[in-house]
């Protein structure tokens, strides 16, 4: 019996890598069907079998992106140590990545520039990759406060807010003028706001 027709088996989590870093490089408009298919090394019909479409196929890599860097982010800040020594541990890991030779940036707010105002589905993964991380810092300035370490008299859900913006604000500029030293001015500053 031929086996012809059968679609070929393949690795999951590695084909949605491949087309992550598609979308990444080139943005949801500009990536062909094409590009998809050199890229994961799959045919049209496998790809459209298994993902259901190119814009199916963008939300799970956009989900496998937040899945995997909220954990990285999470992990930051959560370890043992000073609160300060997090926070800026945050900021700092973030230059680092927004520097190394092979950086695009970060995926969720590229495509956010890109599609935010058209695209729910973008909106959903940036939204929620947020409201995770806001959560994760309310959390660690809530024992900040606690512990006296910050001593600031706005509220940990006032100060996470504002890091969030620094931070995010950081990751943009850090792309768009590859300025390392004032990102190394922002890590400064925020740490200063946070007294």
């Amino acid at each position: 019996m031929s086996k012809s027709g059968r679609p070929r088996e393949f690795n999951k989590p590695e084909v949605l890598d491949a087309a992550m870093n598609v979308f990444w490089l080139k943005g949801y408009e500009a990536c062909s069907t094409e590009d998809l298919c050199s890229s994961t090394g799959l045919g049209r019909g496998s790809l459209y079998n298994t993902f259901g479409s190119k814009h199916e196929l963008y939300e799970q890599t956009l989900q496998r992106y937040h899945e995997h860097w909220i954990q990285v982010q999470t992990a930051i800040l959560e370890q043992p140590g000073p609160v300060k020594e997090r926070l800026r541990g945050l900021l700092e890991w973030a230059v680092e990545k927004d520097f190394e030779d092979s950086s695009k940036g970060c995926f969720l707010i590229n495509a956010t520039m890109e599609r935010g105002r058209t695209d729910s589905i973008v909106e959903v993964w940036s939204n929620r990759h947020v409201e995770c991380l806001e959560s994760v810092l309310n959390r660690v300035i809530e024992k900040g406060i606690e512990s006296g370490e910050i001593t600031s008299d706005r509220s940990a859900l006032e100060l996470s807010r504002t890091f969030i913006c620094s931070y995010y604000g950081l990751r943009t500029l850090n792309v768009t003028t590859q300025n390392r030293d004032m990102a190394e001015q922002i890590v400064e500053g925020t740490m200063a706001n946070i007294y």
